[in-house]
């Protein structure tokens, strides 16, 4: 396969590909941010717990 063959294939896939739109790409950004948000919260509350249970055992 020569190199003009495959430069006009990669073309014909890259026409079938869908981008998404400017609003679908806020909507996964803000989710991303929410879900990121909350796992942080419930990870720092977990730590907090933990060290203030090991502090009690050890004194």
């Amino acid at each position: 396969m020569n190199i003009g063959t495959h430069i006009r294939n990669a073309r014909i896939e890259l026409s079938k590909v869908i981008f998404p739109t400017k609003g679908q790409v806020k909507q996964a950004y803000i989710s991303v941010v929410i879900v990121v948000a909350v796992v942080a919260a419930f990870l720092a509350l977990v730590d907090l717990a933990m060290s203030s249970i090991m502090s009690a055992i050890l004194g």
